[in-house]
């Protein structure tokens, strides 16, 4: 038993650290900024629901204006791939943005007269809300472009090393990328819990002021992101010194240390495109055109997908078939839509989770989210990507029972019969404990292709095009979460501001359905596309 035991940790636990390389923590400090970015979430969750009179309907809307940015990773990556050199740029930018946001938050939190006197708080929320994922974007282009350039092809001596091995430490890396994101997101599950403990007692007044201290402290997020680049150029310039002192020149060591040998032509369909899905966005948005959200749904759906058509062309065609074969069982498995802002306001109002116990379910969402990356290390290595969200797809409908089982009062009959013990919040426990692992899975194995597959010049652009068409699944899914929130009426209560009136009373009487209804797409949207892959005998990764 004891050998079996630490079998398993030599290979699970020690093996990762054995496989771990300095140079892989540069582009892992830009993801775990990208895990720390949740930390203004339950405060944001609340500040909307306790100040602000936004329906789950707009909110959906504004998740899917939100998501737009993601689809423009194609253009950025290949901007990224043309501008190699000073790549670092776009992380800086990137920052500012978040920055920015943050400040917005921060200011209209502390200073709320005077940012009311300029606009309302629902401006200013909604402008800090579409604001974070432009930065977060480019940051995430540049972070995937440099899992590449961590992964050395050659040894400190300049010898190339076995494409095995090569091939072992692009997985290795994108798992560590992923791992980082969970690791962000311990931290943030750790102070929430520290910071939002006995806040929901608090006056108003003192509430916003615990608010405000997490939106202060997001500043390390974009602080995150900025160290992680400038170590990133520290390791680079010491490579270089290893390998000069190995026998080399300069300007050979800096050709073995360099991903891109030369510059890519200019891919004036991927910029124009990426040009014009911008404009049409911005100014549909403007217009304030009827059905806005749908029109550059369907457009920029089809741009990228031509794009995509014309990128492949850059690939052999067993690589092609797989990378279609690929996006189309990821774009299933990601456009299943939610239930929406509605969940979280019947587990406040009628579960009657405060702010510390969902901090608390984050925290063991994240902790066990990283436990479960490790344990499925060889699931994800060996299995194809339909096997692996197909499991994911009959897993993840299989853990919404709890909810619906605890809108139609589950919770009451268990905590009768355990006196007590196994009410509301341990069943929550217990289903998050079993959810947490399954967000992060389906990824790693898909962006290890890319990495060790995708054309040495184009990097970047290949991790954007999968992650561009990965993240219109999910303004997809935000669609489908608008329509449905539509179709079954969920609303929680609101006051007026100044009278203290109840200006909408809470209902949710249809979130039941609701739930039943996203199961059931859950499970059947992925099988679907796994079905339509096998039937016409399309390869995926």
């Amino acid at each position: 038993m004891t050998s079996s035991v630490w079998n398993w940790f030599d290979q699970h636990i020690l093996g990762l650290v054995r496989e771990f390389r300095l140079s892989f923590l540069p582009p892992l400090m830009v993801y775990v900024a990208a895990g720390i970015s949740p930390l203004t979430q339950i405060v944001g969750s609340f500040y909307v629901k306790e100040q602000l009179g936004l329906t789950a309907e707009f909110l959906a809307g504004l998740a899917f204006w939100a998501m737009l940015p993601w689809a423009l990773k194609m253009p950025i990556g290949h901007l990224v791939d043309l501008f190699w050199k000073i790549k670092s740029g776009f992380v800086y930018l990137g920052a500012l943005m978040i920055a920015a946001s943050l400040g917005i938050m921060i200011m209209l939190l502390g200073q709320t007269d005077a940012m009311l006197r300029i606009a309302s708080a629902e401006v200013w929320f909604i402008t800090s809300s579409l604001l974070a994922p432009i930065g977060y974007v480019l940051q995430d282009v540049v972070a995937d472009a440099m899992t590449v350039e961590a992964v050395p092809n050659v040894d400190r001596s300049g010898k190339p090393i076995d494409p095995t091995l090569i091939r072992s430490m692009h997985t290795t890396m994108q798992l560590l990328g992923r791992l980082a994101i969970i690791v962000g997101g311990i931290l943030v599950a750790l102070l929430n819990v520290n910071m939002m403990e006995g806040v929901a007692e608090l006056p108003e007044a003192e509430k916003s002021l615990a608010y405000l201290s997490v939106y202060q402290i997001g500043l390390l997020i974009p602080l995150s992101s900025v160290i992680g680049v400038l170590v990133g150029s520290l390791i680079q310039r010491n490579n270089i010194n290893e390998l000069i002192k190995s026998g080399h020149t300069k300007s050979e060591a800096r050709a073995l240390t360099q991903v891109q040998s030369e510059r890519p032509t200019v891919n004036w369909w991927i910029l124009g495109g990426g040009l014009a899905f911008a404009l049409l966005s911005i100014s549909v948005g403007l217009l304030d055109v009827s059905g806005a959200q749908e029109i550059v749904f369907v457009v920029s759906a089809a741009i990228i997908l031509f794009l995509m058509s014309r990128l492949i062309k850059e690939l052999d065609p067993e690589a092609r078939q797989v990378l279609i074969g690929t996006a189309i069982i990821i774009f299933a498995y990601r456009a299943v839509p939610s239930t929406g802002a509605g969940t979280q306001w019947w587990m406040i109002d009628v579960l009657e989770f405060d702010q510390s116990f969902i901090a608390k379910l984050s925290l063991i969402a994240s902790f066990l989210a990283l436990f479960g990356m490790i344990i499925f290390r060889k699931f994800m290595a060996e299995k194809s990507i339909a096997y692996v969200i197909g499991a994911l797809a009959i897993v993840g409908t299989l853990l919404m029972v709890p909810d619906i089982a605890m809108f139609y009062g589950f919770h009451y009959w268990t905590a009768q019969m355990t006196d007590g013990v196994v009410d509301q919040r341990f069943i929550a426990v217990i289903d998050t404990a079993m959810e947490s692992p399954l967000g992060q899975i389906a990824m790693v194995p898909m962006l290890a292709w890319i990495a060790n597959s995708a054309p040495q010049n184009l990097k970047a652009t290949f991790f954007a095009v999968m992650a561009s068409f990965a993240n219109l699944a999910l303004s997809a899914a935000q669609l489908g979460t608008k329509y449905l929130n539509q179709l079954y009426t969920v609303a929680r209560e609101v006051k007026d501001r100044d009278t203290g009136l109840i200006t909408t009373a809470a209902n949710y009487d249809e979130l039941g359905t609701l739930f039943i209804t996203v199961a059931v797409i859950a499970i059947s949207l992925p099988m679907a596309a796994i079905m339509l892959v096998k039937f016409f005998k399309i390869k995926s990764a």
